[in-house]
């Protein structure tokens, strides 16, 4: 396979390998003697050190940035893909992002509400370089967050992919992938925000934080009535 190009390694304005925050946390957390623990530790750290809100969807540059998240303590899927492959190049580790349309069979009533629809588009992950391959890792849902949605942890240890889980702890559908969209050395941000105006209502980016609600919160409460309405006799 073709070496990664030089592009996988280097600052970009919105993967900013570059910026202070974001070369810190990649000192402290690519911990190990190898590449590859090195990035799985990296993973590992995204994942469970942000929590996963898609609440909070902020389409412009500034919000799109991996360093926001590092500022928020927060994020959807893109935006904490986006900081695992710049915590990735600023710790000398080819990264880059990839993205796919996914159908969601889990989530809560206010997402689904403000989506529309049940397809995430532009879902996003992170691609790292390891032993000569490009793998796939999906930080997105935080540990936190998989207990409280019933959900298995997507672990990884850098020797194979790792996404979405088909099916939840109870055998329910979870994810289906249903479009893949390739693979980016830069967020292409602008035909985000192109798709996402198209498919989705306005007001999917228009939650202030002062507004959002806590997504694991309502998962949690509404898997909670869920069992409830499943224990009832009738």
């Amino acid at each position: 396979m073709q070496d990664p190009a030089p592009s996988t390694l280097a600052p970009a304005p919105l993967i900013d390998s570059d910026h202070p925050a974001v070369v810190d946390y990649a000192r402290r957390h690519a911990i190990g003697g190898t590449d590859r623990e090195r990035a799985a530790a990296l993973y590992h750290a995204v994942r469970d050190d942000f929590r996963y809100d898609p609440y909070r969807i902020d389409l412009t540059p500034g919000g799109m940035r991996g360093s926001r998240v590092l500022e928020l303590g927060h994020g959807w899927c893109v935006p904490k893909a986006t900081l695992m492959a710049a915590a990735c190049r600023a710790a000398g580790i080819p990264a880059r992002l990839g993205f796919a349309d996914v159908r969601n069979h889990l989530s809560t009533e206010k997402l689904r509400r403000s989506m529309g629809s049940d397809l995430f588009i532009w879902h996003g992950y992170t691609e790292v370089w390891l032993d000569g391959r490009w793998l796939k890792a999906t930080p997105a849902f935080n540990l936190s967050l998989c207990e409280k949605f019933g959900l298995l942890p997507l672990e990884w240890d850098g020797t194979a992919d790792s996404i979405y889980h088909p099916y939840d702890r109870a055998g329910q559908r979870h994810m289906e992938y249903v479009r893949q969209r390739g693979s980016f050395d830069e967020l292409p941000l602008a035909q985000i925000v192109a798709d996402f105006a198209a498919y989705y209502p306005p007001e999917l980016s228009r939650s202030p934080a002062s507004e959002a609600s806590d997504f694991g919160d309502d998962a949690a409460r509404e898997r909670a009535r869920a069992g409830a309405q499943e224990g009832t006799p009738t």
